[in-house]
């Protein structure tokens, strides 16, 4: 069986309770009597790893090729020869 937290309405006292998840009991604060109201916490979830990119669950075809793609040797550009200055009068 699960463990519920309640909180009193009137007086806030927090208390759990144990009981079945299709229970409907009828709750009373144990301290003054007051109306309780059912706590909810925020699930807890974590994301591990360096990220999440579209990548991740792509389909194997949609990925990058695993063995690397040679490249052609290059050539070292021609630097240009300066210009030669106009000869005088």
């Amino acid at each position: 069986m699960p463990l519920y937290e309640y909180a009193c309405v009137q007086c806030e006292h927090h208390f759990d309770l144990r009981h079945g998840a299709d229970e409907k009991p009828t709750l009373t604060c144990p301290q003054c009597g007051g109306e309780v109201r059912k706590v909810f916490h925020a699930a807890g979830i974590i994301f591990k790893g360096s990220g999440w990119y579209i990548t991740d669950n792509a389909p194997k075809s949609a990925q990058a090729p695993a063995a690397p793609v040679e490249k052609p040797a290059e050539t070292p550009a021609k630097v240009p020869d300066p210009p030669t200055p106009a000869p005088t009068a």
